[in-house]
């Protein structure tokens, strides 16, 4: 797959291209329905399937530290779409000149000057343009003229209920993780490199990977049974804190404490990836670093029943 950083100056693709435009925050089972769509008519039209996404998304750069939380971050989302039936990934700067943008000039200018769009798939709640002008039927008319094909996905149910980033944010921030996989098609999870911490976990008898979260708003918190992988193949059993340690500091600093079962090696620096299969409890204020220890004892011992369940169910015992 191959990166486009900003609008191309010049016509980028000569014999046109099939694409689509969104966020694609969490790259959930209604964004690969959209993908396979497109996938689909590439084929049919043997031409590339490109995806344009913004950075930062349309509602960050609008509402600052006040917009939803993401689900993704931007390395995540070229990871997954790497994954998946798509050849260009355009990402452009979400700014006051975009945001400025007329409807129709984006769509002259932009997804017919550079892009050279010939069909264009979308979702169904998708708009486009300042103050939100433009939408599916906007480019059904325009494309009459300009020479490209509009299609509507529709929205893709789980459980009756139409997948979304936000109906996902939902679901996270309550501890459902179940809900939340079913619409991700996979277990929600956040990748980083491991960084150094206060160590203060050592001193307790429970050492720490970290990894450290960029945005202070995240849709998910507390302490969760965890799998991390991205070391040697494997996937190794832990329990993770999730928040801003109030016991410990106090201060609005996120992190992501990871404590592996069984495991003691030196992973700083390690790109790794948490996986998140149950919430144990909420993240809470303990009045000592003894009653705290005390309440990671009980944790872990949760999370390791968790897992143990989990094996005998996997074996039919």
């Amino acid at each position: 797959m191959r990166l486009i950083r900003g609008i191309p100056r010049s016509q980028a693709f000569k014999n046109g291209c099939i694409l689509t435009i969104g966020n694609f925050d969490g790259v959930h089972l209604g964004h690969k329905a959209v993908i396979d769509k497109l996938a689909e008519r590439g084929k049919s039209l043997s031409l590339p399937i490109v995806i344009l996404i913004f950075e930062p998304q349309p509602l960050e750069y609008f509402l600052r530290d006040k917009a939803p939380p993401r689900l993704t971050r931007l390395r995540e989302k070229v990871t997954q779409f790497a994954k998946l039936p798509v050849d260009d990934l355009v990402i452009v700067r979400f700014n006051k000149q975009l945001a400025d943008y007329d409807a129709e000039q984006f769509i002259d200018e932009i997804l017919v000057e550079r892009l050279n769009v010939k069909h264009l798939v979308i979702g169904d709640d998708f708009r486009f343009g300042k103050a939100r002008q433009g939408d599916f039927a906007l480019l059904k008319e325009k494309g009459e003229v300009r020479g490209f094909t509009a299609e509507d996905t529709g929205s893709l149910l789980v459980n009756d209920q139409r997948i979304s980033s936000t109906l996902i944010r939902n679901a996270l921030s309550k501890g459902d993780l179940e809900q939340a996989e079913a619409m991700l098609g996979h277990r929600y999870s956040i990748c980083g490199r491991v960084i150094h911490g206060d160590k203060r976990g050592r001193t307790i008898g429970y050492p720490t990977a970290n990894i450290g979260m960029a945005r202070k708003n995240l849709p998910i918190s507390g302490v969760f049974a965890v799998t991390m992988t991205g070391i040697d193949g494997l996937e190794i059993e832990g329990i993770a804190n999730i928040g801003v340690r109030p016991t410990v500091d106090g201060s609005n600093k996120v992190v992501l404490e990871t404590h592996l079962f069984d495991f003691d090696r030196d992973i700083y620096g390690n790109k790794v990836t948490v996986h998140f299969k149950q919430k144990i409890r909420a993240e809470r204020r303990f009045r000592t670093v003894d009653e705290l220890k005390e309440q990671i004892v009980a944790d872990v011992a949760e999370a390791k029943n968790i897992f143990a369940a989990q094996t005998i169910e996997d074996n039919g015992l």
